[in-house]
């Protein structure tokens, strides 16, 4: 299998003055900019189209190598230029792009092309800071399907996303039911949990107590590193299996310098955890993880909906006719196997077509990006329309 090779971002400007983007908290821009990458070729019908949400601190590059987005301000680290999902996509890979055209869009309110609180606000010439907009999952979604009326696509083959990209895609398939046929949830939930909330404002207020954030503003001095950095490791143990985690730990113990005053790092793993943290600041914005933190908290896709239960929720991808293919990881800790059986119970009660696969790893939440062999032939089996050749209606892969 060959890869996709080099790859650039698109950027979709959607809105104006006389037409603004209006924000679900009632806020408004004048427009908003969307970054975006394709791979693979849209057919004549546009029918072959794949949306892809990318996870908590993702980006719209997926796939193959991208040297440079520009205006990052020093964001488009090396740790970001291999596309995200690079094993699962591509000429005969999961979603193959010899036969799919995959679309993965930066979230509003994101940091690597996206409007958000980094960009310049055109009024002041300034990041717009504190001022930008709250973001909720459905502003996401209803940018993205902007941008899929741009590039003419009036229905979906399907709609995949893993962690919080997997609320995003169930709330897409709710939101616009009609455009799309195939819904992928991957070691995501229906709800925003305790135990997640509680994870969440600790990162908030590891964030808002750094004396370097200032309420948002602080582009024009040092930026709140500590603060991320603190917030950074608190969400990665959920991500990465405290086994793995202690595997990759190095053995030699490296003491900070300027962030401890009294306590000296004694062990290996707290070594490990401050290189992550370090590591992440130097790629990321703490005014945009915030908002993307927000939205989670912030989940709600019965209120988006305009519904009142789960069943209401649901009977809209029943009378669409979707199928649902959701994944659990066995050792993941963000997502905990239990959130995939609530959001299976719901549908089956329902009645939408589903399927629930559980992948055996050690890698924990992590799992949905290092191992492709183990959801590959789901993927596929899934969108080649096999899981309905029992049916009297005609297969779902109907592509030209």
């Amino acid at each position: 299998m060959t890869g996709i090779g080099e790859t650039s971002t698109h950027f979709f400007h959607h809105g104006s003055a006389s037409e603004p983007f209006v924000f679900a908290s009632g806020d408004a821009l004048p427009g908003i900019t969307v970054a975006y990458e394709m791979y693979g070729k849209l057919n004549a019908r546009k029918s072959n189209a794949i949306l892809l949400f990318h996870a908590l601190s993702g980006s719209q590059h997926a796939a193959g190598y991208n040297a440079d987005v520009p205006g990052l301000e020093g964001r488009w680290t090396e740790d970001v230029k291999h596309g995200w999902w690079d094993l699962f996509i591509g000429p005969g890979k999961a979603l193959d792009t010899n036969r799919w055209c995959v679309i993965c869009a930066n979230y509003l309110g994101g940091c690597y092309g996206s409007s958000g609180p980094a960009s310049i606000n055109p009024e002041t010439g300034k990041p717009y800071g504190a001022a930008f907009p709250p973001v909720i999952s459905s502003d996401v979604v209803r940018s993205q399907a902007a941008l899929l009326d741009h590039l003419g696509i009036k229905k979906l083959h399907a709609v995949i996303g893993s962690s919080v990209g997997g609320l995003l895609a169930i709330n897409f398939a709710t939101l616009y039911p009609e455009r799309v046929k195939i819904v992928m949830p991957v070691a995501t939930g229906l709800r925003t949990t305790v135990l997640t909330r509680l994870t969440l404002f600790e990162q908030v207020l590891a964030i808002e107590n750094d004396p370097h954030f200032k309420g948002g503003n602080y582009y024009e001095g040092d930026p709140p590193e500590y603060g991320l950095a603190l917030a950074r490791m608190i969400s990665h143990k959920t991500f990465v299996h405290l086994d793995a985690i202690e595997h990759r730990a190095r053995q030699s113990v490296t003491q900070p310098e300027g962030q401890l005053s009294w306590y000296k790092v004694g062990h290996n793993v707290e070594s490990y955890m401050l290189h992550q943290g370090k590591k992440f600041v130097k790629r990321f914005d703490a005014n945009c993880y915030l908002r993307i933190i927000n939205m989670w908290l912030r989940y709600d896709p019965l209120r988006d909906a305009g519904v009142t239960s789960y069943h209401e929720l649901f009977a809209r991808s029943r009378a669409a006719g979707h199928h649902y293919l959701v994944f659990s990881i066995d050792s993941d800790f963000c997502f905990y196997p239990e959130e995939q059986a609530e959001l299976i119970g719901s549908l089956e009660r329902a009645e939408v077509s589903s399927m629930h696969i559980t992948v055996h790893s050690d890698k924990g939440h992590d799992s949905f990006l290092l191992e492709p062999q183990l959801y590959t032939p789901h993927l596929v089996y899934t969108l080649e329309g096999r899981w309905q050749k029992s049916s009297l209606d005609s297969p779902v892969n109907e592509v030209e």
